[in-house]
């Protein structure tokens, strides 16, 4: 049995098959009309047709309508982010994409190989959004990758863009695809190399902490970023309450928040708390600023909350000065790197770090072995002398 439901002026139905819940758009803000579509929808579904109301819908009405909904649900960063990419795919085929890119000119920029020759491509166009088949996107991809030389890593990024577009066209907006499948779906993943992972050694975290003594500040945040895991933006988010130094058990707490009407959470969205290790509580004792009137454990030279570019700078010249090359993510991966060889689960190592264990597989997986030589010893002296 199916029922009207009303978003915003349009109506929907909701109905179940297979136990699965499922909504159409209705594509009508007129109640007669939406109770005349539902009444047919129920008769198709008694009927054991599982494609009520055959769409044709122009792309450009479902990517302005999935821009405008990235907008509400992802933070603005998050969000930019997928639009940059539905700009390259699409072009500025609705006003949702172009007017974004007059906000942020920079989101747009594609990385590619070195030496590698850019050209346009023609933006993904069909009669309709259902005409955009498997083998229409697979041949897209491939002709963005020739002419851009995107990594794999990239061109796999494309196609989770357009996988979470066309399934949330059919879940939430109501497009009906042939056999009702995604095709994105069925593109073929590019393969992509072992991401290669830089981290310092026991020696170069104390040379590079030295090297930052000149800046106490500075040099506190970077043994947070070495000690801890923490992401760039995790620790310029840092307010006093967000430290618990004193106690049994000193805790960094990353959570979401809401300061000057300004909301920030962490990457995935989950609030997570890291423990403070007797190194680190030893550099934010001996290093870490006073505490100033406002609430940021890190305040500026301003006294405000740093901005991300401008901290990235600050870091950047000091390293050239030192001669060193070390950046955030090098820091990140440290901690993760490290707790790898100490022998710690990569179970654990994700919950520190606040990635998913398929992340932290892909990282640090081949750093554990070495920590486990004694692990994989299971025979006896006695039992190997029978042997043969």
């Amino acid at each position: 049995m199916a029922s009207l439901k009303k978003r915003g002026s349009v109506y929907w139905a909701q109905y179940s098959i297979g136990g699965k819940q499922r909504r159409r758009s209705l594509g009508t803000d007129s109640y007669q009309v939406a109770k005349a579509k539902l009444t047919e929808l129920e008769q198709r579904l008694s009927r054991g047709d599982e494609q009520p109301l055959p769409t044709r819908t122009p792309i450009a009405e479902v990517v302005a309508a999935y821009v405008r909904d990235i907008r509400q649900r992802k933070t603005a960063k998050s969000a930019q982010v997928d639009i940059s990419y539905l700009r390259q795919v699409f072009g500025t085929c609705c006003l949702e994409l172009d007017n974004s890119a007059r906000c942020s000119p920079a989101a747009d920029a594609v990385p590619t190989r070195r030496g590698a020759r850019k050209r346009d491509v023609v933006p993904l166009e069909g009669a309709c959004f259902e005409a955009l088949t498997t083998p229409v996107v697979s041949e897209f991809l491939g002709e963005l990758v020739r002419a851009k030389g995107l990594k794999p890593k990239t061109a796999n990024r494309y196609r989770e863009v357009l996988c979470r577009l066309f399934n949330w066209a059919t879940e939430e907006y109501g497009v009906r695809l042939p056999a009702d499948r995604n095709p994105v779906a069925k593109v073929r993943r590019y393969r992509e190399a072992p991401p290669e992972i830089r981290f310092l050694t026991q020696r170069q975290i104390i040379e590079q902490l030295d090297a930052l003594s000149v800046e106490p500040a500075m040099r506190a945040m970077v043994a947070v970023y070495i000690y801890a895991g923490l992401r760039r933006e995790e620790v310029l988010w840092l307010q006093h309450d967000d430290v618990k130094l004193e106690g049994q058990a000193p805790m960094l707490s990353i959570r979401a928040k809401t300061v000057d009407r300004q909301f920030w959470q962490p990457k995935t969205g989950v609030n997570r708390a890291v423990p403070i290790s007797r190194a680190l509580a030893a550099e934010l004792r001996r290093h870490a600023p006073p505490p100033t009137r406002g609430s940021w454990y890190f305040p500026s030279p301003r006294g405000s909350r740093w901005d991300p570019d401008n901290f990235s700078q600050r870091l950047a010249r000091l390293q050239r000065e030192a001669g060193l090359r070390w950046t955030c993510l090098d820091f990140r991966h440290t901690f993760g790197s490290q707790l790898a060889q100490a022998g710690r689960s990569l179970h654990q190592i994700s919950t520190l770090l606040g990635n998913s264990p398929e992340v932290c597989r892909r990282h640090y997986a081949a750093l554990v072995p070495t920590a486990m030589h004694s692990e994989v010893e299971f025979t006896t002296d006695s039992s190997r002398g029978n042997l043969g």
